[in-house]
């Protein structure tokens, strides 16, 4: 293959499947910077709802999990489930997993990617997606880089994490039509690194999962006076710790259950379910819900106001007010000097501005997320999407890191197989 494989995204799912590749002797191009969204825009202090176990990025050889960056390091080996992964230590496992197995990352940005000879070949029909025997003759892809250069790449792979996915709930972003600003009455969670900003203010938390709840806690640990608004009776809850975990159900990097261990190792058969049971288990299964070690720190410290829904949201004299439908059917209004929206990530094709007009236009999706087939294959020949953006063909397990694991050799092993 005398053109190279071009990753889009350096974050874990980027790094571990650049690391395949490279194992099967594809020559890779790999951009972006690595783990920015893990080391940028996650809050100081933050520890990983996932276990060790579950924390492992995916290699093609023994030897590079983060027990084994554990050892490398010196530091502390997190083995068990009662070990809790701080986000720095990860951060730099992530780094360590690049130096080792992925040099080279090319700290640019892709501006645009195009097919080679668009216009003729974007207008001739494909044929059934994943099924042409001719894959592996058609052109490959033009990218732009911010650095000016130009280049050819044979397949592309989109592994940009949660990128420009931050989703922020209609009534909230009616009150900030400049969107959300983390100097400004309304942001997302993910535009917050250090929470010490708001001690001695007023600050609403929007939201019922880990980020929520724990973006909430380390904000009153830096002295804000936090309100958590949660849609739902009972929205608020909280893991069990691994010693009450079920004894005699199978075990999967989130726990011991059937379904659990099911999206875990058999992601495969989720794509063939109707788009409605895919869409509805991506949203449903493992939901909202704080880690077990975090139920303590949160009981005290923040308050919470469980809402049927929040109604509007404006701002007054630079105060952000919500107005809510409490759980016995009255309104009430919330008011603080700021509100972080913990309202999770959605995936939007149109988000990935950098992928060209008249290629988003052809490919196969579903509510606006790309419909993958084998290894991870839309339905233009040689580009591939992985991660959280392979989440609605594949299944829930492909928001987590321990994804992983899954992904990366069937991926990797698709590429070989059509492009090799």
């Amino acid at each position: 293959m005398s053109e190279p494989v071009a990753v889009i995204g350096a974050g874990p799912y980027g790094l571990s499947t650049a690391a395949h590749l490279r194992a099967r002797g594809i020559p890779v191009r790999v951009f972006g910077d690595p783990m920015v969204s893990w080391r940028a825009h996650m809050p100081k202090g933050m520890l990983l709802k996932s276990t060790p176990a579950a924390s492992n990025i995916d290699a093609p050889q023994r030897g590079h999990d983060l027990v084994d960056y554990c050892d490398a390091a010196g530091i502390r080996r997190l083995v068990t489930d009662e070990d809790i992964v701080p986000v720095e230590t990860f951060v730099a496992y992530g780094e360590w997993f690049r130096q080792q197995l992925v040099p080279g990352v090319e700290r640019v940005r892709v501006v645009s990617v195009e097919r080679r000879g668009a216009g003729g070949d974007l207008a001739r029909p494909l044929g059934p997606p994943h099924t042409s025997p001719a894959f592996d003759r058609r052109p490959g892809f033009e990218l732009k880089l911010d650095s000016g250069e130009q280049f050819t790449a044979r397949a592309v792979v989109v592994a940009t994490g949660l990128s420009g996915l931050s989703r922020l709930p209609r009534e909230l972003a009616r009150a900030v039509p400049d969107g959300p600003s983390a100097t400004g009455p309304v942001s997302h969670s993910a535009q917050h690194h250090d929470l010490s900003r708001f001690a001695g203010r007023d600050l609403i938390v929007v939201g019922a999962g880990q980020s929520a709840l724990e973006t909430a806690v380390l904000a009153a640990e830096a002295g804000a006076r936090v309100r958590v608004v949660a849609r739902g009776r009972g929205a608020v809850a909280f893991g069990e710790p691994p010693w009450r975990q079920p004894r005699f159900r199978p075990e999967s990097p989130f726990g011991r259950a059937w379904s659990l261990y099911a999206i875990s190792y058999h992601a495969d058969p989720y794509r063939h379910l109707p788009p409605q049971a895919r869409h509805f288990l991506v949203r449903r299964v493992l939901g909202p819900l704080g880690a077990w070690w975090l139920r303590e720190r949160y009981a005290g410290a923040v308050r919470t106001s469980e809402v049927r829904g929040i109604r509007a949201a404006r701002v007054h004299e630079g105060r952000p007010v919500l107005t809510v439908e409490t759980l016995g059917g009255r309104v009430a209004e919330f008011t603080a000097d700021h509100v972080i929206a913990a309202t999770g990530y959605q995936v939007d094709l149109a988000a990935l501005d950098f992928l060209g007009h008249a290629l988003r236009a052809r490919l196969a999706t579903s509510r606006g997320t790309p419909r993958l087939g084998a290894g991870y294959s839309s339905s233009l020949p040689g580009l591939y999407f992985t991660g959280m953006l392979g989440g609605s063909s594949y299944g829930p397990v492909m928001r987590f890191v321990c994804g992983t694991r899954f992904a990366s050799p069937r991926l990797a092993g698709h590429v070989a197989g059509v492009w090799g």
